[in-house]
């Protein structure tokens, strides 16, 4: 039998045509398609509002991870007798007098500078546990349904119905020395509801897919199912809500430690800068001014991240 493969195209008039151009005419190979994680990159790298916030949040974390980096002076020495409220020196840069000094005569630029790793600490952990608590519990209510779904539920909606801060001050109430690790576990008892919500969602609608049924045909285990096939289809949803959470953290430590119920001595926070503040706004208002700005800053640089995310990462938003 003769070799099809080896036919030659020709044209009407017989004419063999060179193989190169019935490729050509054969029109583009197709592009290979892009992953959700790599669209939302692609994307991501073209947003001015993530790289402003990724450089601000970069910088916040290498603050807080090598604070020595950025002053030399303590934040705990104390001197009344010659800086009680001295003025900041703006021609100053980087230097202890540069923001002023407090009332107990400490300078309040290193007091920023070392206050940032409690407040970074206390919002990475808090969303870290967050995270893992409520995708655990999302995934076990949405994939098993039933009497399972139906009491996890209701547990979430006990702790819903409970204000994030009421409640966490009557919890952090009954400690007497609260250090970041206690605010951690305190704020992550009460804050892990939302994702659990959206976890359940999102396993209930991916527990529908063809791969999933395909995998229960084939008898994999309930564990390979949830964490090789459901797991890395419901992230995104679950990354977007923590990244956004994430500030909300920050700014929730600083208001309890504002209300003398978050982090004590020694642990030093912006929260209760802003508290011992306030105490002298009329006659130096810079020594609540400068905490209170890094707390805005470092929420508001924390919140465009998790916009950014969200808008690269919901299909709906593009």
């Amino acid at each position: 039998m003769p070799d099809k493969t080896a036919e030659k195209v020709t044209t009407a008039t017989g004419e063999p045509i060179p193989a190169a151009a019935v490729a050509t005419d054969a029109g583009p190979a197709p592009a290979k398609a892009r992953s959700l994680w790599s669209d939302a990159w692609h994307d991501l790298r073209r947003q001015p509002l993530f790289i402003i916030s990724s450089v601000l949040i970069l910088l916040l974390l290498v603050i807080a991870i090598w604070p020595g980096l950025f002053t030399s002076a303590s934040p705990r020495q104390a001197d009344l007798a010659k800086h009680y409220l001295q003025k900041p020196q703006w021609g100053h840069f980087f230097s202890p007098e540069w923001l002023g000094y407090d009332g107990q005569g400490r300078s309040i630029y290193a007091r920023v500078i070392y206050g940032a790793r409690a407040s970074i600490t206390v919002g990475v952990g808090v969303t870290l546990c967050v995270t893992v608590l409520g995708t655990f519990i999302g995934m076990i209510a949405g994939y098993f349904g039933g009497w399972i779904d139906s009491i996890l539920s209701r547990v979430t909606d006990v702790f819903l119905g409970i204000p994030f801060l009421l409640g966490a001050l009557v919890v952090l109430n009954t400690f007497e020395k609260r250090s970041v690790w206690v605010v951690i576990l305190a704020l992550a008892f009460l804050g892990w509801t939302q994702i659990a919500r959206v976890a359940r969602g999102a396993v209930i609608t991916i527990k529908q897919a063809d791969y999933v049924m395909a995998a229960k045909a084939l008898g994999a285990s309930t564990t390979r199912i949830l964490f090789r096939h459901i797991l890395p289809n419901a992230l995104a949803p679950i990354i977007v809500v923590a990244t956004i959470a994430l500030g909300g953290y920050i700014a929730a430590e600083a208001t309890l430690s504002f209300l003398g119920i978050g982090l004590t001595e020694p642990t030093i926070s912006w929260g209760g800068d802003v508290s011992a503040g306030r105490e002298q706004l009329r006659n130096a208002p810079f020594t609540l001014i400068v905490p209170s700005v890094m707390v805005s800053v470092t929420v508001l640089s924390f919140l465009m991240f998790g916009d950014a995310v969200r808008n690269a990462l919901d299909p709906k938003l593009r």
